[in-house]
């Protein structure tokens, strides 16, 4: 294990994560490689009376990867990858990210549902749920969990799988890093071949109405092979864009088809027949699909999110009048079509709420000059004020940042946020890792006389 301090030659490469607005600075920072560093490290922290934050990609929006004057546990250099192509499972260590489990996979032809982003860590991103390209196939990270390895705040190194502490593994499907520190990874895998049809549409956004409203009817009821979003972004400087789209904003469909070739091209004709500017949709390796819309690091950051049971014709013209203004061009709107397998998932195991929403929609806000920092963050609040009467109170944790207990609970409803609340007793009574979207542990039972 390396201990990284203020002073220390790499502590502020250490202590960078993707979002920019935040600059926290931990006492010290614990590198670790093994479960007995992290046992380690938490033992340091109890002795010294620091608080612990837990880092692994590092792409909290809300910084909760970080702490100021506390401890921070860095699996990062967990980076160990075993692939089984004939049991068709993965184990990774705690600090691998997607990018790089991707490409290992993609090796062998094989993949799980992972971040949408190729830098974002596989562990914050399971633990959270997981939403990515893949879902509407093979549901969320989490519901393609085999085990999870974790060291708990009294140190003490377990696994959670379906044979073996139960509670807790249920727990680890959507509630976060409120459990434990998690060191290592099993996930059942799915046939991507060496190609598979995906790419992007783009069509400009004052002419995209039409092409909005034939995608809104047809994602939901598409093949659960096809996976994709609708994302208001500015077109890129690329060749592929016709010169007079570039720097502009636009509506882009972005398409994924987890299945046979020839289905493929079936399900992707009602979208491509749309008449979009830009059609790159092609057969391309997995793993470079997952790299396509790659954010540059460094930039600043707001995100947020909500739940739709429907999104009606007024609906979709806030998202585009948004998506008119997007306060940079990194920045972007996303419409992300559930069902398929994430609303068949069993609910009992899995805590998140409101699985059945069809869509969700996330203000994914990044600008670069912090002078337009409320700017920026006054045009996700407001894209959020003005589509809250078509909302359904549900919420994706890993979307959003520090947005209160209330937003917590409402990810989870009642029953689950309590049940979740027992298990953090369990687990971790004194809260030692609440620098997450923190799960308040439940009351102790009185002691009767």
């Amino acid at each position: 294990m390396k201990w990284v301090r203020p002073g220390d030659s790499d502590y502020d490469e250490a202590r960078t994560v993707f979002n920019a607005m935040i600059d926290r600075r931990p006492a010290v920072i614990a590198q670790c490689a093994t479960a007995g560093d992290v046992r380690s490290a938490l033992m340091y922290a109890r002795e010294n009376h620091l608080e612990v934050a837990v880092r692994s990609g590092g792409h909290s929006v809300a910084g909760m990867s970080l702490n100021d004057g506390g401890l921070v546990i860095d699996v990062r250099p967990m980076k160990q990858i075993s692939f089984d192509p004939q049991s068709r499972t993965a184990t990774v260590g705690g600090g691998v990210t997607w990018g790089e489990f991707d490409r290992a996979g993609q090796r062998h032809g094989l993949a799980t549902t992972g971040g949408r982003v190729s830098t974002t860590g596989v562990s914050g991103f399971t633990l959270g749920g997981g939403s990515g390209w893949l879902e509407r196939s093979w549901g969320l990270a989490c519901d393609n969990l085999v085990s999870v390895d974790l060291v708990t705040a009294s140190g003490e190194e377990m696994t959670a799988s379906a044979d073996e502490n139960r509670e807790l593994f249920w727990a680890l499907h959507g509630g976060g890093g409120n459990f434990g520190v998690a060191t290592s990874f099993t996930f059942r895998l799915h046939d991507v071949g060496q190609e598979l049809l995906c790419g992007l549409l783009l069509w400009p956004i004052d002419a995209a109405r039409e092409a909005a409203l034939a995608c809104r009817d047809y994602l939901p009821t598409a093949p659960a092979g096809l996976g994709g979003a609708l994302a208001c972004l500015v077109a890129p400087p690329e060749e592929f864009v016709p010169a007079g789209l570039q720097g502009k904003p636009a509506l882009g469909a972005v398409a994924v088809y987890a299945g046979d070739p020839a289905e493929a091209e079936q399900s992707m004709r009602p979208l491509r027949g749309l008449a979009p500017a830009v059609d790159i949709i092609a057969p391309r390796p997995y793993a470079d699909f997952q790299c396509m819309l790659d954010d540059q690091p460094g930039q600043l950051n707001y995100w947020s999110a909500d739940y739709h049971d429907d999104f009606p014709d007024d609906a979709v013209d806030i998202f585009l009048d948004y998506g008119r203004r997007l306060p940079h061009e990194s920045s972007q709107l996303l419409l992300v079509p559930w069902g398929g397998a994430v609303a068949k998932a069993d609910a009992v195991l899995t805590p998140m709420a409101r699985r059945d929403a069809t869509w969700v929609t996330h203000p994914f806000t990044l600008w670069q000059d912090p002078a337009r920092t409320e700017d920026a963050i006054g045009w996700a609040k407001g894209f959020r004020r003005d589509i809250a009467a078509f909302t359904s109170g549900g919420v994706y944790l890993n979307f959003i940042g520090n947005e209160g207990q209330d937003r917590i609970r409402a990810a989870f409803g009642e029953e689950n946020y309590a049940r979740l609340a027992q298990t953090k007793r369990n687990y971790d009574p004194e809260n030692v890792f609440h620098g997450n979207q923190n799960i308040l542990p439940a009351a102790a039972e009185p002691v009767a006389h």
